[in-house]
């Protein structure tokens, strides 16, 4: 709740992702579906300082990975004529996709725990660079496989097209010019 305070104390609007399992009491349903309730911060035992937000349950229909028991999201936009819940939910599947690229690079394309090896500021800022261009370049391939073949981009591992890459690279060297 500090954090949440914290910004919401800049101005910022919050839409943040909590557990489905997480107890959220309905103080006030609202027309869209959506319910107003207060949050507390695990330390706040007596409950001294609730924050009021607004709840929404969602669950991400067709996207690989998401729980199967939906997601609650709780945002300090209480007004829902203004911010209808479902398009606040939309974002929560744009932001699902930006975590998903954010793992690609950081799981898959560098490896798990593998850190950084840049001896300076500029070598890491050079080593992500280059992870990114990477990740572009993947990218753009799966987007031109898809498009020769018809296909939504999306539905074309990430996972796959690096493993294709990799093993085209190493089982043909040189073929790439300087």
């Amino acid at each position: 709740m500090p954090l949440w305070q914290s910004f919401t104390a800049t101005g910022c609007h919050l839409l943040w992702r909590v557990p489905a399992s997480r107890v959220l009491p309905v103080r006030q349903r609202l027309p869209d579906g959506s319910w107003l309730a207060a949050i507390h911060a695990r330390t706040d035992g007596k409950k001294n300082c609730p924050v009021r937000v607004r709840v929404i349950a969602c669950r991400l229909q067709g996207v690989p990975g998401a729980e199967p028991d939906g997601y609650r999201l709780v945002t300090d936009l209480l007004d829902g004529e203004h911010y209808p819940a479902g398009e606040l939910a939309g974002l929560c599947r744009e932001r699902w996709e930006t975590e998903s690229v954010l793992g690609e690079i950081k799981t898959h394309q560098r490896g798990a725990k593998v850190a950084l090896t840049g001896k300076t500021p500029d070598g890491v800022r050079h080593q992500i660079w280059a992870h990114l261009l990477v990740h572009h370049a993947l990218r753009e391939l799966m987007a031109r496989t898809a498009a020769a073949r018809g296909l939504d981009p999306d539905r074309l591992s990430f996972t796959d097209t690096l493993r294709s890459a990799r093993r085209s690279i190493t089982t043909t060297p040189g073929v790439f010019s300087p």
